[in-house]
């Protein structure tokens, strides 16, 4: 049966190879579980239902991969996609998660009709390369910087910003906080990024999630010799798991279908879902690409065949994840680290489909996880994403000037959204100026988007 659905023998590997692959990959990305709710805790969600919401679009979105393409990619809530989410919609321009998740959702809806007429890839093409590179490496500082704020490793000062010191953080929060509790988590999670960093430098498997679960026992360890106190007025909570319920999975209700469309003025709205849009097509496209490369799955044209159904089940999970309570769904990089194990078919995203929804029984396990101990993930994942900036032609001051401006404004300006509008304007504005404008061959796209930016800051 196996052998009828994927085909193994055609893409040479057996049930075997595809099971471990799964389980590979799911080990790899499975700390989206522990970030993913944490983060859209801020923006007011329910950590627990987030943490339902997520392992089920999970499951959603990986299984149409598996059905749609065959493909041993894995997909969940992107990293970046839900920053923008929170940092952006929900807490800079002040809009309630319901009226963000609504965006997610028409977001979904225009993926689904722009795949269904091959637009998606035409978009892409439009772009700048360099701009590409930009994205990703704005993105990677700004997660970065938020995980070192989750942490207290940065905190406010008397120069804006400041490492952390116990003076400063009292000063902030009304004299309240002490080492055995503040001070042990900014600790901890230093240890952490440490920690996570020595594991990625030995290539270990699931270095992430392996980082993220020590600094957790650490964590532990500390509060049962009494070295760490929680304190919730601080928001620093028991660090040991609940199972007083028993093994029941959290209730989806208090986010499921909650999209509210009234809300967000139209003019708004479509920079929101222009933005989720601009960051989703980059960062499927791109994962698809470059972790079909690794497999060896591109044809001769440098193309990947069945992409049209690889990009249908993102665009499915996306809209069914904004359903569920859920931040945009997209392919992981992490999926390079099954297909390193020889995965190959949608047999390996069968699998590790399976494994996030059995996640959903050991709830307490991933809700447990504090911020200090999933902030050196998030620090992990913008090195990773920053590694792009040595594709960047910083030469080129065409090219490098709007890459650095979009770069420095997504965290500078805490804002994803506005780093990509004023690296779309600059990039048209240096190049036409500079008279550099048909040498760079600048898509009318490019003129279009800089245009209607250039028009939203006088309109706003």
């Amino acid at each position: 049966m196996l052998e009828k659905i994927f085909k193994l023998k055609e893409h040479h590997t057996d049930a075997k190879t595809e099971i471990i692959a799964g389980i590979t990959t799911f080990m790899t990305m499975a700390y989206i579980l522990a970030v993913h709710p944490n983060m859209l805790a801020e923006a007011g969600m329910d950590k627990g239902a987030v943490f339902t919401a997520t392992a089920l679009a999970a499951v959603i979105g990986t299984l149409c991969m598996a059905m749609f393409a065959n493909y041993p990619f894995v997909l969940a809530p992107g990293m970046g996609l839900n920053a923008y989410f929170v940092y952006t919609v929900v807490q800079q321009m002040g809009y309630p998660w319901q009226a963000a998740l609504a965006a997610v959702f028409i977001e979904g809806i225009i993926f689904i009709l722009l795949t269904c007429i091959n637009v998606r890839e035409a978009i892409f093409n439009a772009i700048p390369t360099s701009m590409r590179h930009a994205i990703s490496v704005g993105i990677g500082l700004f997660i970065a910087f938020v995980g070192l704020q989750n942490a207290n490793i940065v905190i406010g000062g008397s120069t804006l910003l400041s490492l952390f010191s116990l003076e400063n953080y009292q000063n902030l929060h009304g004299g309240t906080g002490s080492f055995q509790d503040a001070g042990i988590c900014v600790l901890l999670a230093v240890l952490g990024v440490l920690i996570t960093g020595v594991l990625v430098a030995k290539k270990i498997k699931g270095n992430i999630l392996w980082g993220i679960l020590i600094t957790w026992a650490l964590g532990i360890i500390c509060q049962l010799s009494g070295l760490y106190v929680p304190n919730p007025e601080l928001k620093l909570y028991s660090l040991i798991p609940d199972f007083s319920a028993g093994l029941a999975v959290p209730s989806i209700a208090p986010v499921f279908g909650k999209l509210n469309f009234t809300v967000i003025p139209l003019a708004d709205l479509g920079i929101i879902v222009f933005v989720l849009l601009f960051m989703d097509l980059f960062d499927t496209l791109g994962t698809l690409i470059g972790v079909s490369a690794k497999a060896n799955m591109l044809d001769k044209d440098g193309k990947l065949p069945k992409i049209k159904g690889a990009l249908m089940a993102d665009a499915v999970a996306t809209t069914a994840g904004a359903v569920l309570g859920t931040s945009t769904v997209t392919t992981f990089m992490e999926s390079t680290s099954g297909i390193s194990e020889g995965g190959r078919t949608g047999l390996t995203a069968v699998v590790a489909a399976i494994l996030f929804g059995a996640a959903l029984l050991i709830s307490p396990v991933f809700l447990a996880i504090p911020a200090f101990a999933t902030a050196p993930a998030l620090i992990m994942v913008g090195f990773y994403m920053m590694s792009n900036v040595g594709l960047i032609d910083f030469h080129d001051p065409g090219e490098g000037i709007p890459a650095f401006i979009g770069i420095g404004a997504m965290s500078f300006f805490y804002s994803i959204s506005e780093g990509i509008v004023m690296a779309v304007i600059s990039y048209v504005v240096i190049n036409v100026l500079s008279g550099k404008a048909k040498e760079k061959k600048i898509s009318v796209t490019m003129y279009i988007l800089a245009g209607l930016f250039v028009l939203r800051y006088f309109l706003i």
